[in-house]
């Protein structure tokens, strides 16, 4: 044994602190973790096996120390040259104690022009969703979540019963502009404090919001909220919540104006707005909800099955079963074979089923 491999062998490394690691993800046939740096916030995702070692990483253990438990967990034994490379990455990306801070560089975004761009609205948009929390946290109790989570489901089945009646309110919009300019200003709202309840039940589960500010795309502008690390939150739970507070919200609005439908005699001069606010605020609140990539839907559906990427994994995999590649097809494991299969499938209904609804909506709409 060389110098240099007896100092590997007794080198007894440790993580910095405060690295964050998620918990397991699906991600194609492999089973990975993602791991955040501290300080510079990057974030990289190892396999099962690097996991195993880097978690262990307190410095009170060697290569002696982990080899046993290792082979033990895989089967397999740990060399030298898996260690060294282990260390290695984790060493330029300054993940071990006592390496240098990384140096932080903004992530370059293209420039601003009048026809799109984003643009910062807040200094510390952190501090900004931290008071909001403080001044709703009373609200955020299951004890007032779970009455309006009953009160929005009751509404949802008001409309269905009522849909036609509503559709047909709903067209006389046609007539009075000033009604559904009323209405798409609602609507523009809607999405707007829906972007910040993700930012607000993100600070009630110990996330954290990066950035608040206005992205145009003209015609529309709309307001964004970045929450950077709410996929390192432990269980599953609090990642739902942050993805579907937006949607909840949506519908929550919707409530005072699902009291008033029914109050409203035949031929009131607020029907249509009524009506209109109805029909179009819950496709908007419930659209948000389908599992289609980038809706929030799509984000829950992949937190709930503890896959990470589902769109684009789903497409390679079908891509391999295409094209007969049987041996890679047979690497992926009998779970995420039928995930990524089901997926598929639902996926393709959706869009069967919005591309005929839309129509459909429609002609109710102008008749």
């Amino acid at each position: 044994m060389t110098a240099a491999s007896a100092a590997l062998r007794a080198h007894r490394p440790a993580l910095r602190p405060g690295v964050r690691f998620s918990p397991a993800l699906l991600r194609g046939p492999r089973t990975v973790h993602l791991i955040r740096h501290p300080v510079s916030g990057a974030a990289f995702e190892v396999g099962e096996k690097e996991y195993f070692l880097i978690v262990r990483l307190d410095g009170t253990r060697n290569l002696d120390d982990l080899a046993p438990v290792y082979a033990e967990r895989f089967g397999r034994r740990l060399g030298e040259e898996h260690w060294a490379r282990l260390l290695g990455l984790l060493g330029t990306r300054s993940l071990l104690a006592g390496a240098p801070d990384p140096v932080v560089t903004a992530p370059r975004t293209p420039p601003n022009s009048p026809w799109r761009g984003t643009r910062p609205m807040v200094k510390d948009a952190d501090a900004t969703t931290a008071r909001l929390h403080g001044l709703l946290r009373p609200l955020l109790r299951p004890l007032v979540q779970l009455p309006l989570l009953a009160a929005e489901l009751a509404l949802l089945g008001l409309l269905a019963g009522q849909a036609g009646t509503l559709a047909g309110a709903a067209g006389e919009l046609t007539a009075q502009p000033a009604a559904f300019a009323g209405i798409a200003l609602f609507l523009w709202f809607s999405i707007t404090v829906h972007e910040l309840a993700h930012g607000v039940a993100a600070q009630h589960y110990g996330g954290h919001v990066t950035e608040i500010g206005l992205r145009w795309r003209l015609p529309a502008a709309l307001l964004y909220c970045t929450v950077d690390d709410y996929l390192f939150l432990p269980g599953r739970r609090a990642k739902l919540v942050i993805a579907g507070a937006g949607a909840h919200l949506n519908l929550m609005l919707l409530l005072p104006f699902g009291v008033w439908w029914p109050l409203l005699p035949d031929g009131a001069a607020e029907r249509p707005f009524v009506a209109g606010t109805l029909l179009l605020g819950t496709i908007q609140g419930l659209g948000n909800l389908m599992p289609l990539p980038p809706l929030d839907g799509y984000r829950m559906l992949g937190h709930a099955l503890g896959v990470a990427q589902l769109a684009p994994e789903t497409r390679a995999y079908l891509a391999l079963r295409r094209s007969g590649g049987a041996p890679a097809v047979a690497e992926y494991p009998p779970r995420a074979r039928r995930i990524y299969t089901a997926y598929a499938a639902g996926a393709a209904l959706l869009m069967a089923f919005a591309v005929t609804a839309t129509p459909a909506l429609l002609f109710l709409l102008l008749r």
